[in-house]
C-alpha cells in the first residue's frame, strides 16, 4: 500500500511556482541596458521613479558579488547623476504585481495568522538604514514598512516576513493587486521621526518611512544595487526559485512585448492581408504569451513594408484593434501593389515593434 506523506508548511522541497515576483533575477530587459528615463526602461517589470536624473541599468555580476556565488549573474543598478537636498527629493524601484496572482497565491491576506515573506540581495555605495514596504491597492489602500542596515559597498541578504491584516483588499482580477518597493532614499516629505515599521496602517506618501540618517539623492555618483527578489507565502524564506531566461521572459512578455531584430536585413515583425491600395494595408503581429490587457502599441524606429516586390518607406501605422493576443495596426506607405500579400520589416536593430500592457 502506498503511503501519502504530508509535509509541514515551511520545510522541505516545494513543488510549483511559488515566486510572485517576475524577473526577480533581473535577467530580462526587453527595452534595453541603460536609461536616463524613469519608470520601466531597462529591466523588465521594475519601475524606477526617482527626483533628478537617475540612470538605471541591468548590470553583469561578477565572481565578487556574493550573489554570484548563489546563481544570480544579473542585478538592477542605480547611479545618481544629479545631487538634490529638497524634502521632495526621492529614489524607489518597485514592481507591481497582478492582482488576481496574490489572489490565488494561497496567502489568506485577511488573516493576522498568514503570512508571506520578501527577500532580496541589495548593495549601496552608502552605509547606513533604508527602507522598503508593501503596499495594498485596493479597498483601503495599505501599507506595511519595513528597515535594513547596509554597510558600504557590501551585498546584504535582506528577509522579512509580514502578517495579514484584517483591512487589505485585493481583487481576483487583472489590475492592481501588490506593490513591493525597495527605496534608496526618500526625502522629509515622505518620512516622519515617529514612523512606525513593521505593521499595516494606511498608506500615506507623507509618511512611507522613518526619517533617511543618509542622502543617497545628494550624493554624488551614490549606487544602489539590487537582485534575487522573491516574495512568496509562508514564513520561511525558502532557497529563490530559478527559472530558465525563457521562461521569466515569457512572464514578462504578458505585460510587454516588443519584436526583435534577429541580426540580417528584412526581419519580419508583422505579416498583412493583401494591400487594399498602392498606399494602405492591415497587418497583424501575434504574440507570444496572451497579454494582461489589451496593449498600447509604439513603433520603433523607421520600420518598413514590404510587399513581396519591394521595400516600401512606412508614412504611418496606427492601432486597429488590437486585443490580448495579437496587435493589428493600419499601415499607410506607398508603392504598394493592391492585392498583394504584405509585412513590416526592419533592417536594423533599432527597429522594432512594442505593445505594453504593464500595471
Amino acid at each position: 500500500m502506498a503511503l501519502t506523506q504530508v509535509r509541514p508548511e515551511g520545510l522541505g522541497f516545494v513543488n510549483g511556482r511559488r515566486n510572485l515576483i517576475i524577473n526577480g533575477a533581473m535577467q530580462v530587459a526587453q527595452r534595453g541596458t541603460s536609461s536616463t528615463s524613469a519608470d520601466i526602461q531597462t529591466v523588465d517589470r521594475w519601475k524606477v521613479q526617482r527626483s533628478g536624473d537617475v540612470t538605471q541599468s541591468q548590470e553583469d555580476l561578477s565572481s565578487s558579488d556574493t550573489p554570484y556565488s548563489y546563481g544570480f549573474r544579473k542585478a538592477l543598478k542605480l547611479l545618481n547623476t544629479s545631487n538634490a537636498d529638497a524634502g521632495n527629493t526621492y529614489t524607489q524601484v518597485f514592481q507591481v504585481i497582478e492582482a488576481q496572482n496574490v489572489a490565488n497565491s494561497g496567502w489568506d491576506y485577511t488573516s493576522s495568522s498568514s503570512y508571506i515573506t520578501a527577500q532580496f540581495w541589495v548593495k549601496s555605495s552608502l552605509a547606513g538604514t533604508y527602507s522598503g514596504f508593501l503596499r495594498s491597492n485596493e479597498g483601503t489602500v495599505k501599507s506595511y514598512s519595513f528597515d535594513f542596515v547596509l554597510v558600504a559597498n557590501t551585498w546584504k541578504h535582506v528577509t522579512v516576513t509580514v502578517p495579514g491584516n484584517s483591512g487589505i483588499t485585493i481583487n481576483n482580477d487583472n489590475g492592481n493587486g501588490l506593490d513591493l518597493f525597495i527605496a534608496p532614499y526618500y526625502g522629509a516629505n515622505f518620512t516622519t521621526s515617529s514612523h512606525t515599521d513593521n505593521v499595516w496602517q494606511t498608506y500615506s506618501g507623507s509618511d512611507l518611512a522613518g526619517d533617511s540618517a543618509q542622502n543617497w539623492k545628494n550624493t554624488s555618483n551614490a549606487t544602489f544595487f539590487i537582485t534575487g527578489v522573491q516574495l512568496e507565502v509562508g514564513t520561511n524564506a525558502s532557497d529563490f526559485e530559478y527559472e530558465s531566461y525563457g521562461e521569466t521572459l515569457q512572464k514578462c512578455q504578458r505585460y510587454y512585448y516588443q519584436t526583435v531584430y534577429k541580426g540580417s536585413a528584412d526581419t519580419t515583425y508583422a505579416i498583412g492581408v493583401a494591400a487594399n491600395s498602392s498606399t494602405a494595408a492591415q497587418c497583424m503581429a501575434p504574440f507570444p504569451v496572451t497579454m494582461r490587457a489589451a496593449p498600447t502599441f509604439v513603433v520603433g524606429g523607421d520600420v518598413a513594408v514590404y510587399d513581396g516586390d519591394s521595400v516600401n518607406t512606412i508614412t504611418n501605422i496606427s492601432a486597429n484593434g488590437s486585443s490580448t493576443t495579437s496587435g493589428t495596426f493600419n499601415v499607410d506607405g506607398s508603392g504598394l501593389t493592391t492585392g498583394r500579400g504584405v509585412a513590416i520589416i526592419a533592417n536594423a536593430s533599432s527597429e522594432y515593434l512594442s505593445f505594453s500592457a504593464e500595471l
